[in-house]
């Protein structure tokens, strides 16, 4: 730490968010005393700030988070501190062409991470070379030995066969760290892992490479031994060094950032809102250069890929890694450098799911778009199948959740989110249905469309996706036995249109019928519920039950108990 504070990395004490300061994420997020004891020493913070640690009127946080002013991201839980870092340095690298550097100082008990080895799969793949990782092997991991313990050279060509520069260092010896960080400022087109050998406590006699240590304080007794080692403070007598002042002024636009074209379809023709996204994201990097996609191998699926033609320099290829696709996006987004728009299949953003609430956590300005969502994807079967996923970003504190039905839903639904400072969430769907609305019909998120309403109503039908058609279509079924359904397009699941909702359910008898192409569990049913529950209303959920199977995507939607015959009985039975 010191090595790398007053001899390597260059950065503005007086503006540590600098755009073209070098970049510093600790990983091992547990080890941040150090780190606050670095900008102490920096003069940054003053000692009766870091003596605030883990109090509860204190940004001096347990685990560091961004409401600090030199915290990019939170971390501590471990294993995504190189993703964010190699976001960071792709940013860098690629999108800023700016000097400033990156450097992730790891514990090695994170190392048995898997998201640590995609994220170095895609440094080296995209020849990261501002990119330092420092791996610290003091071989105790929380409750006993590390897998590997003080091995370093298994670390070594590890990285190595990732394609880093690997480089074997005494962790205690500031020569060899300042000359293998002399080396890894020389390398060209690899990143560097510095593998540095450590003892925890080290000099601290009775704790130094003893188990049994990790988030303990150091016993009252060794205080004077230690004290005895440390030759007094050097604040003001070492300066970091000056940024380059290289990196481009940023404005994004949030607030203000239209797509370059209005949706341009027609009433009744058959489009996926999947296909929509991929247009409206298009649009959205034509009229802001920094407006990016990236995405999990799955772009012709997703259609993120009309991004990648019309601005292939806007978009990054994170292969089949959503651990580390999710990280990379939270690492581009720091210090405002871009607005990022992850795609996958929805279902593959539960292996993120951490890294989802950890960015969360770091106030991440993060864009989600997940297709092929629910039993009505067809024949690729259940593992494909996204069923969780509006639990998933409906619990992320702050989340907005995108759920367009048609493509003008789906267009206006992609240029909203890139205007919602926070973590968005839009789920598109796989099958092309009609569009239902005018292209300049107007979208507020948070507001409920009221696609059909009659004096005579007795019931409220509320579906999304393809759920919504069904409602229409029960809709038309339930009139010709005189029965008269208001139906409902929610739009935005999160915050739900609850005024909405409740004021048809009053004029309708109090009844509504949700329909949802998702489990129950933190699906539409749920939300609707809590959001009338205080209105003397009756909900009636109809959801997928059960692990689904393949098939016909219509046979599914009816085998599972959501299409249009479902409906109709469920309100014949609604007394």
């Amino acid at each position: 730490m010191a090595t790398l504070f007053f001899h390597e990395m260059r950065y503005d004490v007086k503006n540590p968010r600098s755009e073209h300061a070098d970049r510093f994420i600790l990983s091992k997020g547990h080890a941040c005393p150090i780190l606050y004891a670095a900008w102490e020493e920096a003069g940054l913070l003053s000692h009766d700030d870091v003596l605030t640690l883990r109090k509860i009127n204190s940004d001096i946080e347990g685990h560091p988070t961004p409401r600090l002013n030199f915290i990019d991201v939170a971390t501590g839980s471990l294993g995504q501190g190189l993703s964010c870092a190699a976001g960071m340095a792709y940013t860098g690298k690629y999108i800023d062409k700016a000097s400033y550097r990156i450097f992730c100082l790891m514990g090695d008990g994170e190392s048995a991470e898997g998201a640590v080895w995609e994220a170095a799969s895609f440094a080296s793949h995209y020849k990261l070379d501002n990119l330092v990782a420092i791996v610290d092997v003091n071989r105790l991991g929380q409750s006993q030995a590390t897998q590997l313990g003080h091995h370093v050279e298994i670390y070594r060509d590890r990285f190595a066969a990732f394609g880093f520069e690997a480089i074997i260092v005494d962790g205690h010896n500031i020569e060899q760290i300042a000359a293998a960080l002399e080396t890894a400022r020389n390398t060209k087109d690899k990143p560097t892992a510095i593998i540095a050998k450590t003892h925890k406590g080290q000099g601290i006699d009775g704790v130094a490479d003893q188990d049994n240590w990790h988030g303990k304080p150091v016993p009252i007794e060794k205080i004077e031994a230690i004290k005895a080692r440390y030759h007094g403070s050097q604040k003001g007598k070492l300066a970091p060094k000056k940024p380059i002042e290289d990196a481009p002024k940023v404005d994004l636009h949030i607030g203000s950032i239209k797509m370059s074209d209005p949706p341009a379809y027609t009433k009744g023709d058959k489009v996926a809102t999947r296909a929509a996204y991929g247009t409206a994201l298009a649009k959205l990097g034509k009229a802001n250069p920094r407006v990016i996609g990236l995405d999990g191998d799955t772009k012709n699926s997703t259609f993120s890929e009309k991004l990648l033609k019309d601005k292939p320099d806007q978009f990054i290829e994170c292969f089949i890694a959503e651990q580390n696709l999710v990280g990379v996006a939270v690492g581009a987004q720091c210090r405002g450098r871009t607005i990022p728009f992850s795609s996958t299949f929805a279902a593959f953003f539960t292996r993120a799911a951490d890294q989802l609430r950890m960015a969360a956590v770091s106030f991440a300005n993060l864009k989600c778009t997940g297709s092929h969502v629910g039993v009505s994807i067809g024949e690729d079967g259940p593992s494909q199948m996204a069923l969780e996923d509006l639990a998933l970003f409906r619990a992320i504190p702050d989340s907005t959740v995108f759920y367009p039905t048609d493509a003008v839903s789906a267009e206006r639904a992609t240029e909203m989110a890139a205007n919602i400072q926070g973590i968005v969430f839009i789920r598109t769907g796989r099958p092309a249905l009609p569009v239902l609305y005018a292209n300049d019909e107007k979208f507020e998120a948070g507001k409920a469309k009221v696609l059909r309403e009659n004096v005579k109503d007795s019931i409220v039908l509320v579906g999304a996706g393809v759920t919504l058609y069904e409602c229409l279509k029960a809709a038309d079924e339930l009139e010709k036995s005189g029965v008269h359904a208001c139906v409902i397009d929610p739009f935005t699941i999160k915050p739900i249109d609850g005024e909405t909702i409740v004021k048809h359910a009053k004029r309708t008898g109090g009844k509504v019928v949700t329909v949802e192409d998702h489990f129950a569990a933190g699906g539409i049913g749920e939300t609707v519920s809590a959001a009338v529950s205080d209105a003397g209303i009756r909900v009636r959920s109809l959801h997928v039950s059960g692990v689904p199977r393949s098939g016909p995507p219509d046979d599914l939607v009816d085998m599972f108990g959501i299409s249009a015959r479902h409906i109709v009985e469920a309100v014949k039975k609604f007394h």
